[in-house]
């Protein structure tokens, strides 16, 4: 027991040593990138926006993060001989390695359960930060039981729309509403259409009936029937899909209320469904990344090219994690199945770890 807790330790600190290197350094980066796009933000709201910015940063290159910290870990334990002497005691390396890997899937745990919903907050603030700094204006969409919200914001006001139901991409409304205020916060005027397409610029209204919301007027005497109206408009379709939250702007833990909401509401759910599957896999990903890195770095010095398998097991982890990605387009794209998107990337490559260790170690 006391050697485990001597390799988790080990494995633990070099993690986060090489976690707190990245940190530092997409943090540096981070700050050249804000201060040239935002020159005119004080220093302070710069360091503000990266600072909410590096959580997202690091949380994407966990899995980097883990193959590098393998690597060092087991090569330092090869050229100090200590997996000699453990196998020496009569452990196997398979048994040495345990402490490491199950290190890594309470890292994968942690990241899930704790620092997931730290990221989605962090994330959110990020993203409406960066759009108010714009000049984008403030561009809402909820979703209800009545139906979908969307609020779209320019320098004459604010519109709230309404639409009872909506096309996937939510640019055709059925059944909407537009309110429009003044900068003051006082109603304009009220649209209504029975069909409202988003266009390049615009919203293209069809049926329409509008109502003059002036001060001592009566709005329904001086409504008007319209066959078909144009609105401008900055939306589009990727901000308004946008707008729904991308997957990791929401915690994991309203991940499944709000793909059942969504769905319920008539759009589809699959981008998150399988972004939500595939937080349940990272340990399992983890735990075979670090297999992968043990089993082509933990042999001792003498008896191999260390330069050569570094290289080979950095290689092939990244190739794990470029395979990963690539089966999450998939699964979102829905060219294959959701599970299969999320599971078969982690559980295949913890089945090749295993066999290249057991192959190590048994010849």
């Amino acid at each position: 027991m006391t050697l485990h807790w001597y390799f988790a330790r080990k494995f633990l600190w070099t993690y986060l040593g090489i976690t707190a290197i990245f940190v530092v350094i997409l943090g540096l980066i981070d700050m050249v990138d804000e201060l040239q796009d935002f020159p005119n933000l004080s220093v302070w709201d710069v360091a503000e926006v990266v600072l909410l910015n590096l959580p997202h940063a690091n949380y994407e290159i966990l899995p980097l993060v883990i193959i590098l910290a393998s690597v060092a870990v087991f090569v330092r334990l090869a050229r100090s001989s200590e997996m000699v002497v453990v196998r020496a005691s009569g452990l196997s390396g398979l048994r040495g390695m345990g402490a490491p890997v199950m290190m890594a899937a309470v890292i994968g745990l942690v990241s899930i359960t704790v620092f997931n919903p730290l990221v989605a907050a962090s994330s959110k603030r990020y993203h409406d930060l960066v759009a108010s700094y714009s000049g984008f204006g403030s561009n809402i969409l909820a979703l209800s039981a009545e139906g979908l919200w969307l609020r779209q914001g320019s320098a004459e006001g604010q519109t709230v729309i309404h639409a009872a139901s909506a096309s996937a991409d939510v640019s055709v409304l059925n059944e909407a509403t537009f309110i429009s205020f003044s900068p003051m916060g006082e109603p304009v005027r009220r649209i209504t259409a029975a069909k409202a397409t988003l266009g390049t610029g615009e919203w293209r209204l069809e049926d329409v009936k509008l109502w003059t919301l002036d001060a001592g007027l009566n709005p329904e005497a001086g409504a008007e029937r319209l066959a078909s109206l144009v609105i401008p408009s900055a939306l589009t379709r990727e901000g308004i899909v946008d707008s729904f939250g991308k997957p990791e702007y929401i915690p994991i833990w309203d991940l499944p209320a709000f793909i059942a909401q969504l769905e319920a509401a008539g759009f589809s759910a699959r981008r998150y469904s399988v972004w939500y599957q595939m937080e349940l896999a990272r340990p399992v990903f983890l735990m075979a990344l670090v297999l992968v890195a043990a089993a082509l770095t933990m042999r001792h010095v003498r008896t191999t090219n260390t330069g050569l398998s570094v290289l080979i097991a950095i290689m092939l982890g990244f190739s794990l994690h470029y395979i990963r990605n690539f089966a999450q387009v998939l699964g979102e794209n829905g060219q294959i199945p959701i599970i299969l998107a999320a599971w078969a990337p982690p559980v295949a490559s913890l089945m090749l770890a295993l066999g290249i260790v057991l192959h190590m170690e048994d010849g």
